[in-house]
């Protein structure tokens, strides 16, 4: 069998007896997932790029931890959001400043197409950047919650596992999280539909 085939938890059990190949096929199912997890949570790209790889290596370093109580993915999910919260404590920046409008990454990720008129690019890349330092003006441990259910795309349970919370109170923080971004977004002169 290839280890492209087994479970994450098998490649976990496999990579703690040592197999480096195994950890190896976990950080390539996981990379991407996790990148935007980061990405989401810090808004720059060189910023999550570098706490993707920090996470991955400090899962290697923690594989002898993992117990199986949780899934891989939400353990993955965990350390990556405690190294956001790492580098952020270090760089102690501001809400507004999380957002780079200059990053390519953020640049490249809503090119034309070539058939959308100049102003409409423009009105939307006017949205989406109203909308980042909306979330990147949100408290933590709300912006974590939204990233994960509203860009991640993850469960509330999957989220629950993750922060190692109960499921009512990311219930609760998203609620909160998506009434503080209204409130936030009604202000704006952007529309943002």
């Amino acid at each position: 069998m290839m280890l492209s085939d087994l479970s994450d938890e098998k490649l976990a059990e496999l990579a703690v007896e040592g197999d480096a190949d195994a950890f190896a096929q976990i950080v390539r199912r996981w990379d991407r997932r996790i990148f935007a997890l980061c990405y989401g949570m810090l808004g720059r790209e060189e910023d999550a790029r570098d706490c993707t790889q920090e996470a991955f290596v400090a899962a290697y370093r923690n594989l002898s931890n993992f117990r199986g109580d949780a899934r891989v993915s939400s353990w993955l999910h965990r350390i990556a959001i405690n190294q956001c919260l790492s580098l952020k404590r270090r760089q102690r920046v501001r809400p507004e400043d999380l957002v780079d409008d200059s990053d390519p990454a953020f640049a490249n990720a809503f090119k034309a197409d070539g058939r959308t008129a100049p102003s409409i690019l423009t009105e939307r890349s006017e949205r989406i950047r109203v909308i980042r330092q909306a979330v990147g003006a949100l408290p933590v441990e709300l912006r974590q919650v939204v990233v994960m259910k509203e860009f991640e795309e993850m469960t509330f349970q999957e989220i629950s596992e993750t922060l190692d919370m109960p499921l009512s109170t990311v219930k609760s923080r998203l609620y909160n999280a998506l009434r503080q971004l209204k409130m936030r977004l009604e202000d704006t002169p952007v529309e943002v539909s």
